[in-house]
C-alpha cells in the first residue's frame, strides 16, 4: 500500500475514533494543547482562545458580517424551471449514500422562500451574503446556452440583496458539478476544467456587473477527499490515483474562471475558496514534524502554493510519485493558469489535525456532533496568521466557521442554541486577535444561514442560525441569531 493510501486511511480511521467524545461536551470546552502553532515543526504550548466578558473587541468600522450558504444544500426545486441533474442528486437517491436516504429535493424550499430569506438576512443585519450558484441550473448538462430560468432566479436573488443593502458574494462551484459532465469523465477529466471556464464565462456576463465578489470553487481539498478518497460525498469513488488528478483539474478550473472574469472586463473581485486545516505534530519528536509537514502538503500547501506561488509543493509531489496520475496529467502552463492573480483568498476553518510519527491523526480536544470536529478556536488565528506570513498580506475573507448543535424548537417558539454562540464568540475573538497582529482580514461569514441539507448527514445536524422545521419550513431565530445580529450591530464582540 502507497503512503498515501496508507496516510488517507489512517486519517479517517482517526477522524472516525472521535464520536467517542459526547456532543454535549464538546461545547464550550477549553483545554491545553500539547503543541500549538500552525508551522510544522515548530510546537508552542498555548491555551484556547478565552474571551472576557468585560472586554469589548471592536471590529474595522468597515467590517463584512455574513452568513453562508450554498445552493443544493437549501434550494431544493430540484426538477423545476429547466434545472439539470447534479452529482449529488444521483448520490443522495442512492441508496446507502445518505443518512436516512435524506436528498435535497425540497431541502430548506429556499428557491421559492428566498424572498423571506432576504428579509431574514436584512433582520439580521448581514452586511454580506454568501451563496454559490448551482451550475446545472445555469446549464442543465454542463455545456451549452444559458438556462435563462436559472439566471433569473439569481438576478431576482441578487436584486434582492442590493435592496437590503447586503452585498453578495457569489461561489461559482459548490460541488454540484452536473451529472452529464460526470457521465463525461467528471473531473477526472481534463476538458470539464474547460467546460466551467465557458459555465464561469456565462454567469460572469449575465451577472457579473451585480456582483463585488466572485469565489471560483468551494473546497476543492473536500472534492478530493470526501469525493474520491473516503467516497462517502458524490460521486462516491475511493480511488487516490483519481483524487489528485481531480485536485488538478479543479485547480485549473479556478485559474481558468478567474482568467474568464478578466477577459470578461468584469471589474468584481475573485479568488478561490479553502478549507485549511492547521497541522500541529502529536508530539516533539523529528519523526512527527516531518509526517506533519508531508500532512500539511497534502491539507493545505497543495492549494495555496499552486493558487498563490504558481508552484506544487516539491515534498508532495515526490510523494504521489513521477507515475501519479496527477504528476502526469500536469502540462505546461497549467500552473501560470492556477496562478492567475487574484484580488482575495476565501478561508473556511473548521478543525485542526494532530499528526502522529506514523502519519496518522489523533484528537486533542472535545468535538462537536460533527465527529471530524475539533473545537479549538485559536486553530482559528493560526491559519489566519500562517497565510499572511507565508503568501504575504493577501486580503482574506473568512467565509465558512460553524458547528452543528442539538437544536430543538421549543414550545415557546425559541431555540436555544447556546453552545453554538459560545463557539461563534471564541472564535471569532480568535479572528480579531488575527486583525490585531496584521491579518487584512475583511469579512466572517457564519456557516451557516440556514440549517440545511448536510451533505452525507442529510437533516440529521443542524448548522444554522436560523432553524428550519422542515415539515412546515418555518423560520425562526435561534439564540445564537439574535446574539450575532447583536454584534454585527456593535461591530464588537
Amino acid at each position: 500500500m502507497s503512503i498515501l493510501t496508507r496516510r488517507h486511511l489512517l486519517r479517517h480511521a482517526a477522524l472516525s475514533a472521535t464520536a467517542a467524545t459526547p456532543a454535549g461536551a464538546a461545547l464550550g470546552a477549553t483545554a491545553v494543547a500539547a503543541s500549538g502553532g500552525c508551522q510544522p515543526g515548530d510546537p508552542t504550548d498555548r491555551t484556547a482562545t478565552a474571551t472576557d466578558p468585560a472586554a469589548r473587541l471592536s471590529f474595522p468600522p468597515s467590517f463584512g458580517w455574513g452568513a453562508a450558504t450554498s445552493a443544493y444544500q437549501i434550494e431544493g426545486a430540484a426538477k423545476e424551471d429547466g434545472r439539470g441533474e447534479s452529482v449529488w442528486d444521483t448520490f443522495s437517491r442512492t441508496p446507502g449514500r445518505t443518512r436516512n436516504g435524506d436528498t435535497g429535493d425540497v431541502a430548506a424550499d429556499h428557491y421559492h422562500r428566498y424572498d423571506e430569506d432576504l428579509d431574514l438576512m436584512r433582520d439580521l443585519g448581514l452586511r454580506s451574503y454568501r451563496f454559490s450558484i448551482s451550475w446545472p441550473r445555469i446549464q442543465p448538462d454542463g455545456t451549452g446556452a444559458a438556462n435563462q430560468r436559472g439566471l433569473d432566479f439569481y438576478r431576482r436573488l441578487i436584486d434582492g440583496l442590493h435592496e437590503r443593502g447586503i452585498a453578495p458574494m457569489a461561489t461559482l462551484f459548490h460541488w454540484d458539478l452536473p451529472q452529464a459532465l460526470q457521465d463525461a469523465g467528471g473531473w477526472e477529466s481534463r476538458d470539464v476544467a474547460h467546460r466551467f471556464a465557458d459555465y464561469a464565462a456565462t454567469v460572469f456576463a449575465a451577472l457579473g456587473d451585480r456582483v463585488p465578489v466572485w469565489l471560483t470553487i468551494n473546497e476543492p481539498k473536500t472534492v478530493v477527499q470526501n469525493g474520491y478518497l473516503s467516497g462517502h460525498h458524490a460521486p462516491g469513488r475511493q480511488d487516490p490515483d483519481a483524487a489528485y488528478l481531480v485536485a488538478h483539474h479543479l485547480q485549473l478550473a479556478h485559474g481558468l474562471a478567474v482568467r474568464a472574469l478578466r477577459a470578461n472586463g468584469g471589474t468584481g473581485r475573485i479568488g478561490p475558496a479553502f478549507n485549511l486545516h492547521p497541522c500541529y505534530p502529536a508530539d516533539d519528536s523529528p519523526a512527527a514534524a516531518e509526517a506533519t509537514r508531508l500532512y500539511d502538503g497534502y491539507e493545505n500547501r497543495l492549494y495555496l502554493d499552486s493558487a498563490l506561488t504558481g508552484s506544487y509543493p516539491e515534498d508532495v509531489l515526490a510523494d504521489l510519485g513521477p507515475d501519479s496520475r496527477m504528476v502526469r496529467g500536469i502540462r505546461d502552463g497549467d500552473l501560470q493558469i492556477i496562478s492567475s492573480p487574484i484580488d482575495l483568498l476565501a478561508v473556511q476553518y473548521y478543525t485542526p489535525i494532530y499528526v502522529t510519527a506514523a502519519g496518522g491523526t489523533e484528537r486533542r480536544w472535545p468535538t462537536s456532533e460533527a465527529e471530524w470536529q475539533q473545537i479549538y478556536p485559536d486553530g482559528m488565528y493560526d491559519i489566519l496568521t500562517r497565510v499572511t506570513r507565508d503568501y504575504g498580506p493577501i486580503p482574506l475573507t473568512v467565509t465558512e466557521n460553524g458547528l452543528p448543535t442539538p437544536d430543538m424548537l421549543a414550545d415557546d417558539g425559541t431555540v436555544d442554541d447556546t453552545g453554538r454562540v459560545t463557539f461563534l464568540r471564541d472564535h471569532l475573538a480568535a479572528a480579531h486577535r488575527a486583525i490585531t497582529d496584521g491579518v487584512p482580514l475583511e469579512s466572517f461569514h457564519v456557516w451557516s444561514l440556514l440549517d440545511n441539507f448536510e451533505w452525507a448527514e442529510g437533516y440529521e445536524q443542524r448548522w444554522g442560525l436560523v432553524y428550519v422545521d422542515y415539515p412546515t419550513q418555518r423560520r425562526v431565530f435561534k439564540r445564537s441569531a439574535h446574539w450575532y445580529r447583536q454584534v454585527i450591530a456593535d461591530n464588537a464582540l
